[in-house]
Order: C-alpha cells, then structure tokens, then sequence
C-alpha cells in the first residue's frame, strides 16, 4: 500500500468543506489555511518534497504573503 501524499488530510477536508458549502470558499477559509500551512510545513522540510495535493511552492509562498495571519 502506497503511503499518503503530505497534506492530503487537510486536502480532504477542504474538499468536503466545499462540498457540503455548496463551494463557497468564504465558508472554508480555515480549512484553506490549514492546507496551505501544511503545504508550507512539507516544503520548508526539503527541496524535494512534494505532494499532489499541494500548489507549487511559489503558489503557497505567495498566498502567504498575501496572508500574514495565516503563519
């Protein structure tokens, strides 16, 4: 069995936010938080981490700068 890709938990829950919010992403802003600190957490560990859940690095880079309370 295959391990699960990092930050797939918080994908998951993001999705069934979404989902059961008629995907009104102002519904589920803690749960994008979630991913994206995740997704931050897994980068700053390593050049060659990656996930297919998460964006690209300068994606979740940049989405943090735009969300300084978020770290």
């Amino acid at each position: 069995m295959l391990p699960k890709p990092p930050c797939q938990a918080e994908a998951c829950a993001l999705q069934n936010c979404l989902t059961s919010n008629t995907y009104n992403q102002g519904r589920c802003d803690e749960f994008v938080r979630e991913l994206y600190r995740c997704c931050y957490g897994m980068y700053k560990q390593g050049r060659n981490a990656e996930s297919t859940v998460c964006p690209m690095q300068s994606v979740v880079e940049r989405w943090l700068q735009k969300h300084p309370d978020v770290n």
